[in-house]
C-alpha cells in the first residue's frame, strides 16, 4: 500500500511513530493509502529544519523571493491536471472544483509575487531637526499552518505564499484525510528554488497540533477548521505567546427579496448550496426568501433544479458534485437530517438513499432539502457541511436581516435583490464579516482578506492580502538623526540588481 511520509528538509523523511492514518479514495470507500502521523520528536525536526533555514532566507532580498513565487506559480500551472487528480481522488470532490482549489491558491501566490511592494515601509523626513523616522516590516521566524480536508491546495497556498514571501520559513500540518497534493507543492516550492527547510510538511493528528502550539520556535499559528478546534488552538497559541489567525465554522446565509432575479438566484443558490458536496466554508446551506409568495417560488424553483442535479464520480466531468470526504462524515450528515425531521421540519427531499450504480460503497449522498426551519432548531443552529439546503421564511426585511446578524457563526453572507438601496443597508448593517451582493459566495478576491466574525474567527487578523503580510511581519520603526559633516567627498552610484 501506498505510504505518504512527512516532507521535512527539502525532502521525504519516513517517520518512526507506527501511527498511520487511513487515506481512502471516497468514490469507492476503499483504503488507497496510509499516512504517517508525527511525533513531538518528529515535528521538532521540522521546526529545526526551518530555523536553520531561516536565517539565510530572511536575507534573500524581496525580489529574489518573489522570483521563487513566480516560478512556483509556473509550475504549479504546468502539473495543475495532475494535482487535480490526486486532489480529487482523496477528497471525492469533481475535477473542476479540484483545479478551482488550486487556482483559487494560486491566486494568492500572484499576490505573494508582488511582495516588494507589499512589503515596504513608511518615511518622514524632517520629523525633527535633521531628524528622519522609518519603518520597515521584517520576518517572524518561523510560522506554521493547520489546514482542513476541504481544501488540501487553497488554504495551504493561502498561508504558506505570504509567509515564505515576506521571509519567514513555514511548517505545514494539513489534514490526514487528503494529504498528497500538500506534500506535491512543497516538493514543487524546491523545484521553484526554495531552499531545503524553508516549507515542512507534517502529518499528524492531535499530537502534532500541539506540538506546534507548543513549539517556542514557532513565532505564528494559521488554522482553518471547526469551530470548537479554532478556539483552542487560538487559546492555547496565544497562551504560548504566538500570534494566532483561527478560523471556524460557518453557517452563510442567502437572502432573497422579492425582487430578484428568481431564476438566476435560484441557480446560485443550488451551486452554493450542493457545489463540491457542501463540503466549503462558504457554501450557502441557508436560503431566506422574504414573503410567502417569493419563498414558495424558491422552493419550486429549487425543486425543479434537484431533478437536473447529478451526483457521480468525482473524474465524471458531468457530474455538479461528488461523495462526501468519508464514511464517519457521511453518517455526520445522515444524523443532521434525521435531526432535523425529528425537530419538525419538513423534508422536502432526502438524499440519504443515493447510491451510485457500481460504486455502492463509495461516500456518495444525493441532495437534501428543508423547508420551514426555525431558528430554533439545532440543525439551523449548527454546521452540517453536507449537501444539505435549508429553506428559513421570514415575512419582512428586518426579520430576514435578523437570521444571519443573531447567528452564532458570522462568516460570509448574500443578499439577492434589485434595489440597490436595500443592498447597501444590508451590507452596512449585516453582523457578518463579508457579504455578497447578488454573488453567493462572497470569496474575497487574493488582494483584498478573508475572515469570518463571531465563532467564524478567533483572533485579530485575518487571511491573505495586507492583513496577510501584516500577520506575517513585525514593524520595526528607526528614529535617525545625522551629525553635520562635509559631503564633497561622498559618491553616487546608482544600484543595480543582479
Amino acid at each position: 500500500m501506498r505510504e505518504i511520509t512527512h516532507f521535512i528538509d527539502g525532502a521525504a523523511f519516513a517517520g518512526a511513530s507506527g501511527r498511520y492514518g487511513d487515506v481512502f479514495n471516497p468514490n469507492t470507500g476503499e483504503v488507497q493509502a496510509r499516512v504517517q502521523l508525527a511525533t513531538v520528536a518528529e515535528v521538532d525536526r521540522a521546526v529545526q529544519s526551518a530555523v536553520r533555514a531561516q536565517q539565510t532566507w530572511a536575507l534573500v532580498n524581496p525580489q529574489r523571493r518573489a522570483r521563487v513565487m513566480f516560478e512556483f506559480k509556473r509550475l504549479v500551472e504546468r502539473d495543475m491536471d495532475h494535482l487535480a487528480e490526486i486532489l480529487s481522488s482523496e477528497h471525492g470532490k469533481v475535477i473542476a472544483d479540484s483545479k478551482g482549489d488550486i487556482q483559487r491558491g494560486l491566486e494568492v501566490i500572484e499576490f505573494a509575487c508582488g511582495i516588494p511592494h507589499a512589503l515596504k515601509g513608511e518615511y518622514t523626513e524632517g520629523a525633527g531637526p535633521g531628524i528622519d523616522v522609518y519603518s520597515m516590516r521584517q520576518p517572524l521566524g518561523v510560522a506554521a499552518g493547520i489546514t482542513p480536508f476541504n481544501f488540501p491546495a487553497m488554504i495551504p497556498m493561502w498561508m504558506f505564499g505570504i509567509a515564505i514571501a515576506v521571509g519567514n520559513t513555514f511548517i505545514l500540518k494539513p489534514s490526514e484525510k487528503d494529504p498528497t497534493v500538500p506534500v506535491k507543492l512543497a516538493e514543487l516550492m524546491m523545484e521553484a528554488g526554495a531552499p531545503s527547510g524553508v516549507l515542512n510538511v507534517i502529518h499528524g493528528d492531535k499530537t502534532a497540533v500541539d506540538a506546534i502550539l507548543d513549539h517556542p520556535d514557532i513565532k505564528a499559528v494559521s488554522f482553518v477548521g471547526s469551530s470548537d478546534i479554532a478556539h483552542y488552538v487560538y487559546s492555547r497559541g496565544t497562551a504560548n505567546a504566538k500570534r494566532v489567525q483561527a478560523m471556524g465554522g460557518a453557517k452563510n446565509h442567502g437572502l432573497i427579496l422579492p425582487d430578484a432575479d428568481l431564476e438566476q438566484a435560484t441557480k446560485d443558490i443550488i451551486g452554493a448550496a450542493y457545489g463540491s458536496a457542501g463540503e466549503r466554508c462558504m457554501a450557502l446551506p441557508v436560503v431566506v426568501p422574504v414573503g410567502k409568495k417569493t419563498a414558495d417560488e424558491v422552493r419550486e424553483r429549487v425543486l425543479a433544479e434537484l431533478d437536473t442535479l447529478k451526483v457521480g464520480l468525482s473524474t465524471d466531468a458531468a457530474a455538479q458534485y461528488g461523495p462526501v470526504v468519508s464514511q464517519a462524515h457521511k453518517q455526520k450528515i445522515s444524523d443532521y437530517i434525521q435531526l432535523g425531521v425529528d425537530e419538525g421540519a419538513e423534508l422536502v427531499v432526502d438524499g440519504r438513499g443515493f447510491q451510485l450504480q457500481g460504486y455502492e460503497q463509495g461516500f456518495f449522498m444525493g441532495p437534501s432539502l428543508f423547508d420551514q426551519v426555525k431558528p430554533t432548531m439545532k440543525t439551523y443552529q449548527e454546521e452540517i457541511f453536507g449537501p444539505v439546503l435549508q429553506i428559513v421564511r421570514a415575512e419582512t426585511f428586518e426579520e430576514a436581516l435578523a437570521l444571519p446578524s443573531n447567528h452564532q457563526y458570522g462568516n460570509g453572507v448574500a443578499i439577492f435583490t434589485r434595489n440597490g438601496r436595500a443592498a447597501r443597508e444590508f451590507a452596512a448593517r449585516v453582523n457578518v464579516g463579508m457579504v455578497g451582493i447578488n454573488v453567493p459566495i462572497p470569496v474575497p478576491v487574493a488582494y483584498h482578506t478573508f475572515g469570518g466574525w463571531k465563532r467564524s474567527a478567533f483572533g485579530d487578523a485575518n487571511q491573505h492580502g495586507m492583513e496577510g503580510v501584516r500577520f506575517y511581519t513585525k514593524v520595526k520603526t528607526i528614529t535617525a538623526r545625522w551629525p553635520e559633516g562635509s559631503v564633497e567627498d561622498s559618491a553616487f552610484v546608482i544600484p543595480t540588481m543582479k
